[in-house]
């Protein structure tokens, strides 16, 4: 292990502020742990880009992911917040202790941690995706959807935030074609029936794209049918990408045990492959990615981190 200059010694170290981030700190401080939160960006994570959020209990009407996040942020600081605003790009073990470097150049020691990294969407890798993002290529629809007034684009995907950016597109652009490999979505039964029922969205099953095509900006897609072979050309100003995510997990890589895909693997108590590290969220390996099971993941991985600690560490 290389020499490292400490920052400042914890208890519990929670990586990652999104919503399973989140729980695990408001559970850690309720049990007066001491206790910090670090995510490179901003608290909320991945849900302060969602437009609308049905499916959290208590908000029958639905809620805003900024919003949300908002509410969770205000409940953990009045908790006092201890948050930490810097990547981290390593972890060391060493005598038990944990040592996260960050990417400043400081070192956090820490006798627990939670890594609740979340995931980032997954690309694509087709001829003109790179050159084009930002001018036409999107990931996200609520930050970008207004771009795209009374114009034609296309999503790509087949689950739950396809079909809901989807939808979500509709409030502006005039045609918006949902593209997806496979000759059925994987999305829930509502959000099927929301898009079957709107005349702005046209799906294109059994279909890929193959390339991006423009110059300064999007201007068509290459789609070919998976079935017949048959290709052929779409003019479209805006292509969103909502194939899956990828997990924010590359600088764990020979420290945790990772799946084949890069989620981190842990165990019914949401411990991972080493000792008093913890995982929650989606960067762990499981099927379901919802934001409510990750506040129950978070809520879990909090109360067995307080277990380890209180077992002598």
């Amino acid at each position: 292990m290389s020499k490292l200059e400490v920052l400042k010694e914890y208890d519990l170290a929670i990586v990652g502020a999104g919503p399973a981030g989140i729980t695990a700190y408001l559970y850690a401080k309720r049990s007066l742990i001491e206790t910090v939160l670090i995510d490179k960006g901003f608290i909320g994570g991945q849900v302060l880009i969602i437009d609308l959020i049905e499916n959290y209990p208590g908000f029958p009407e639905g809620i805003s992911g900024y919003e949300l996040a908002e509410r969770m942020k205000t409940q953990i600081e009045k908790l006092g917040l201890n948050f930490l605003q810097q990547e981290v790009i390593k972890l060391e073990i060493k005598d038990n202790y944990k040592f996260l470097l960050l990417k400043n150049g400081e070192t956090l020691k820490s006798k627990a941690v939670i890594l609740a990294l979340g995931a980032r969407p997954k690309k694509l890798g087709i001829p003109g995706e790179k050159e084009l993002t930002g001018k036409g290529v999107a990931y996200c629809a609520t930050c970008d959807g207004p771009l795209f007034r009374d114009e034609v684009v296309a999503v790509l995907g087949g689950g739950n935030t396809a079909l809901q950016e989807a939808l979500f597109l509709t409030k502006f652009a005039k045609k918006v074609y949902l593209i997806h490999r496979r000759d059925t979505f994987k999305a829930t039964p509502i959000l099927q029936k929301r898009v079957q029922e709107n005349e702005k969205i046209v799906p294109v099953l059994n279909t890929v794209v193959e390339e991006i095509i423009g110059t300064s900006k999007v201007e068509k897609i290459r789609l070919k049918n998976i079935i017949s072979g048959e290709e052929r050309f779409l003019e479209v100003s805006g292509v969103f990408i909502f194939i899956g995510y990828q997990p924010e997990t590359e600088w764990l890589k020979g420290t945790l045990e990772l799946d084949p895909e890069g989620f981190i693997v842990v165990n019914r108590d949401l411990q991972t492959s080493v000792e008093g590290v913890f995982a929650c969220g989606d960067c762990i390996s499981k099927e379901v990615k919802q934001i409510v099971n990750a506040c129950g993941e978070g809520a879990v991985a909090a109360l067995m981190a307080e277990k380890y600690l209180r077992s002598g560490f």
